[in-house]
């Protein structure tokens, strides 16, 4: 499963993997407990393949941090996201030294880091670029 089909649903804990769409929104399963919610196009609702947290650079996307992670942890969980903020920020430091300090919060930290674990409980571990298949244009 990739990150494309990965959500995050502002008021909503934890993620929701992408099942249907419906003429009102869609219907999302939570990766947690495999219950089925319906969520009406007026929720703030994220996927994980276009989020990025800002370096003093560029934006890093997420499945980029989420693989600096996984190497990081030899593809094992990450520290708790309830760590206290000296410790998230010092692990965060080491996973991308130099991400924007006044526009990364440490709440995104703990965002990234949960659903990070969240993911690799699931076995959803590939964060790899999705290849693009590539379509020639007939003139």
């Amino acid at each position: 499963m990739s990150l494309d089909k990965i959500l995050s649903i502002s008021g909503k804990p934890g993620l929701y993997e992408l099942k249907a769409q419906t003429r009102s929104g869609f219907v999302a399963e939570a990766l947690a407990d495999g219950k089925k919610l319906s969520v009406s196009i007026r929720h703030n609702v994220s996927i994980l393949s276009e989020i990025a947290i800002y370096t003093f650079t560029e934006e890093v996307p997420l499945r980029d941090i989420f693989r600096k992670i996984q190497e990081k942890e030899e593809g094992g969980q990450a520290i708790n996201h309830k760590e206290s903020k000296n410790k998230l920020e010092a692990y965060f430091s080491e996973v991308l030294p130099d991400y924007d300090e006044d526009r990364v919060y440490v709440s995104d930290m703990k965002k990234v880091i949960q659903w990070y674990n969240i993911l690799q409980a699931k076995g959803i571990t590939d964060f790899e670029e999705p290849e693009e298949v590539a379509s020639e244009e007939e003139e």
